[in-house]
């Protein structure tokens, strides 16, 4: 066995998402590209090119590395591109995306030799976050006044709106099309792509699948335009778990657990969005808070149920955690780094990546 914590890939499950995937894009014409925000552990990257169209990024880095570890199309989006780093992102990239008018004509020039696009903001979201949500007031993420893009049309030639946040609902998705349709129809008429964002989780259970392609592929025709998709979550839901030992056991009015993992540390967006982790089955007579080693009170994974009373020793696997994860693991009180591992299709086990002792030293000085 592998010593704890550790996050476990395992690529039967990553398949299920990515044969999802395959058949949207065939139903639909869509293209589909991987948020490197949500997940970006290269390692799986070979696996996930024979199913997606390519990768989109949030910054030079990631821009970086989706063109030098997943190939395909790259995409480069961020909120803002400062002057020393524009250069090194279109030499990465076959599309950039601004964010604003202003970044747009600021880089006009450097710009020049690929595709460009700009970020629409229709106003409207599925979030139910405002710490998440894209259309929030006041947003800084993209532009809404459609007689502020038309003069500047003649340097782009499609469009990003994502507006889709942990959205499961297929009829919330297809209401807010039709506003993003009838709000900036004329500019979507002169475009020759759009992307739809992330956010929509299609390869969920029951998820209405060849609605949502007919909805895809009947936006593109009306409109004349490809199609792009960028999952982050929906292409890697369910597919990873965090394994983890118990270190200790307490009773303060609860039974409580301590593992040798962190939620400040490990699976952050629990602590941010104040949501509990999952744990497989969740059933029984044995009920235990299980909490994080950190110093930080608030370290709780959440109160599960178990079939057997816990001991010292014994292992728990935390539920999906492969989104959003990885990408913001950090070194919170020094505890110690997940190391990454990946479950074969023979079932076989390989450890891709361990962390140490230089690895905490080096990200200080």
């Amino acid at each position: 066995m592998l010593q704890t914590p550790y996050y476990l890939i395992d690529k039967s499950r990553l398949r299920a998402n990515m044969e999802k995937i395959a058949k949207l894009r065939d139903l639909s014409g869509a293209k589909a590209l991987l948020a490197l925000k949500c997940f970006a552990t290269w390692s799986v990257f070979d696996f996930m090119a024979d199913y997606m169209d390519g990768t989109t990024s949030s910054s030079l880095n990631e821009v970086r590395l989706g063109h030098t570890r997943f190939g395909k199309e790259t995409h480069a989006y961020s909120v803002a591109y400062a002057d020393h780093e524009i250069d090194e992102v279109v030499s990465h990239a076959d599309k950039i995306i601004f964010n604003s008018i202003s970044q747009l004509t600021r880089f006009e020039r450097q710009s020049a030799g690929i595709i460009r696009g700009l970020r629409l903001n229709p106003g409207v979201s599925s979030s139910t976050f405002d710490l998440a949500d894209p259309a929030r007031p006041f947003s800084r993420l993209g532009e809404w006044d459609i007689s502020r893009v038309e003069p500047v049309m003649d340097l782009i030639s499609g469009f990003m709106i994502h507006n889709n946040c942990e959205n499961g609902d297929f009829e919330l998705f297809d209401s807010m099309l039709s506003r993003i349709e009838q709000e900036f129809g004329p500019l979507l008429k002169r475009a020759e792509w759009v992307s739809l964002g992330g956010g929509i989780h299609f390869t969920g259970e029951d998820y209405p699948l060849e609605k949502f392609a007919e909805r895809l592929k009947r936006f593109s025709g009306d409109f004349g335009v490809q199609v792009y998709l960028e999952p982050g979550e929906a292409a890697i839901t369910r597919s990873t778990t965090l394994e983890v030992t118990v270190l200790d056991k307490l009773f303060n009015g609860k039974d409580l657990v301590v593992v040798d993992s962190s939620i400040e540390a490990h699976l952050l967006d629990l602590l941010i969005y104040r949501e509990s982790a999952k744990v497989h089955p969740d059933a029984g007579p044995h009920r235990y808070m299980v909490c994080g080693k950190s110093c930080l009170a608030g370290d709780v994974f959440g109160e599960f149920d178990f079939p057997e009373a816990l001991e010292i020793g014994d292992r728990i696997s935390i539920q999906d955690t492969a989104g959003y994860t990885m990408v913001k693991k950090n070194w919170f009180n020094g505890v110690q780094m997940p190391s990454i591992a990946i479950r074969e299709l023979d079932g076989s086990l390989r450890t891709v990546r361990e962390f140490g002792y230089a690895d905490y030293e080096e990200s200080l000085s």
